[in-house]
């Protein structure tokens, strides 16, 4: 599910030259902005992010009746503190489920001083995420331990299943049946115009991670005029929305377990669990099958152990941690580290119960899915037998749109030749959104520039510590230039190295505060 950047480019790439975008100069752009924006912005401000602000927006339900139903979505800015303002920045850190409105407060406070002082930072909850209104929560609790396991070993167990997913989907039947029609991805997109409309702007600039990179290209291809910038980290492959992506995901999150398994094998010193990266990942596979057997401190059970480490395919930061779970769990019997591990990664509270209702929803109506559940059972026993880290888990996360109540539209054809030169990222390694997938929006997207992080498996790499992937992003917002290389791929970061064991010095690992906002699962 990977290739090698350096495969496609070349050397050319990593001394790629520097072009100017063909955009207006912003004092242009924000010149004829009319002043006369609906929003009223009120102080909000957090320790971390003193100059934060809160407004909110009302926008149709359906955009098809403008003056029907209204409902509420919810924003945050960092205004601009520069003399000329290049206008609003909205960011999105993906999902889809996932609030935007801290993101604002990050983005503003980790680009460059003098970058971020030019746009004022947007952020916004999306439909039906967060403190926009109304928020979906079709079924709390839907992940309270200890789940089924995950593997249908027995009918008994897929049946077990099952009737969760249903339960699930018939959950956001009953209680938003006037909602789901109108929770997808154009729907959301549309509400990004009226946000830009709100805001006073001809155009907007647009940053956007994981999903909120498919956000930004179906914003493209409705309303490329519309577009000053855009910035796009960890991309969805806009071909395969969304079945086959998470066929994709299965085989490129169970190569990134065996990363990290060969990690834990390299530092054997700190967590004495061998130094065959095979043998440690049968020990894993052995705690995996105990666990189903006996739930950890009645929580951690073989399908929590799943939601536990699969984080650790978003972000190598998290690796010590886990780490030291199974290494306690295997070597000293103390399963305490374990769920303590669980509780910080795996487990999901009333933000995950909202969170996974709009991923569900949105993906679910966005696109066809299965009917028949054979179709299912067929298809995922068959990638479990070559990646059996999280197979059975994503398919159950996704099970309930074999039985979604609305109908399904049809994806969007992102293909552009329409916009400004746009700067893409990519990990080489990306489990949630593997390499190909970036490669095909690059080509989708005309005039684009891609820049690859080399060796890097993160999920969200931008802003997340490496100098030259964001030299480049800085470089972007600032004046507008992209990489060029006249290769497939523009220009080549290397990967930062991956972390090393936890001591009694270790901080936080590099990245932590974005992933954070990331989430996983988007």
């Amino acid at each position: 599910m990977k290739k090698r950047a350096v495969a496609l480019c070349g050397a050319a790439a990593v001394v790629a030259s520097l072009v100017t975008a063909a955009v207006p100069a912003a004092s242009a752009d924000t010149a004829s902005t009319p002043r006369t924006s609906p929003l009223t912005w009120k102080e909000c401000a957090t320790k971390d992010y003193p100059t934060l602000q809160c407004s909110s927006l009302k926008v149709p339900l359906d955009h098809d009746r403008p003056h029907g139903r209204q409902i509420t979505l919810a924003l945050t800015r960092v205004p601009h503190t520069a003399k000329k303002s290049q206008g609003p920045l909205l960011v999105n850190p993906g999902g889809p489920g996932g609030s935007g409105l801290t993101l604002a407060g990050f983005v503003a406070r980790t680009l460059p001083k003098k970058v971020a002082a030019q746009y004022d930072v947007i952020g916004f909850d999306p439909r039906g995420v967060g403190r926009s209104r109304p928020a979906l929560d079709c079924r709390p609790g839907h992940f309270s331990p200890v789940r089924p396991a995950s593997v249908p070993a027995t009918h008994g167990v897929e049946k077990a299943n099952l009737t969760r997913a249903r339960a699930f989907a018939k959950a956001c039947a009953e209680k938003y049946a006037d909602l789901l029609p109108f929770i997808d991805t154009v729907s959301a997109v549309k509400d990004m115009d009226a946000i830009r409309g709100a805001l006073g702007a001809k155009r907007i600039n647009y940053f956007g991670y994981s999903y909120g990179t498919y956000l930004g290209a179906v914003y493209g291809k409705l309303y490329p005029d519309r577009v000053r910038r855009m910035a796009l980290d960890s991309m969805v492959d806009p071909t395969d929305v969304w079945y086959a992506s998470n066929i994709n995901q299965d085989y490129a999150f169970d190569t990134r377990h065996k990363a990290f398994m060969a990690w834990v094998a390299k530092h054997d010193k700190a967590y004495k669990l061998g130094t065959d990266p095979a043998k440690v990942e049968a020990k894993w596979y052995a705690m995996h099958k105990a666990l189903a057997k006996k739930p950890a401190g009645e929580k951690v059970g073989s399908a929590e152990l799943e939601d536990t480490y699969l984080p650790g395919g978003y972000f190598n930061g998290y690796w010590p941690f886990l780490a030291e779970a199974f290494a306690s769990y295997v070597n000293a019997k103390d399963a305490d580290p374990l769920v303590e591990a669980y509780e910080n990664f795996g487990a999901v509270d009333a933000a995950g119960d909202n969170g996974y209702s709009v991923y569900a929803a949105v993906q679910c109506r966005d696109a066809s899915w299965p009917r028949d559940w054979g179709t299912w059972r067929e298809d995922n026993w068959r990638v479990h037998e070559k990646a059996p880290f999280s197979t059975w888990n994503n398919a159950w996360y996704n099970a309930p749109c074999a039985f979604w109540p609305t109908g399904s539209l049809r994806p969007a054809d992102v293909s552009n030749s329409q916009l400004p030169p746009t700067l893409l990222f990519q990990a080489t390694d990306d489990a949630a959104t593997p390499y190909e997938g970036g490669l095909t929006l690059h080509r989708k997207l005309g005039g684009s520039s891609l820049v690859v992080e080399q060796g890097g498996g993160n999920h969200g790499i931008t802003l997340s510590g490496n100098a030259c992937l964001d030299r480049h992003l800085a470089t972007y917002l600032e004046n507008g230039t992209v990489p060029r290389s006249g290769g497939e791929v523009d220009a080549v970061c290397e990967a930062l190295p991956d972390p090393a064991p936890m001591s009694a010095k270790s901080g936080a690992a590099r990245g932590t505060a974005l992933h954070g906002l990331l989430g996983h699962r988007g």
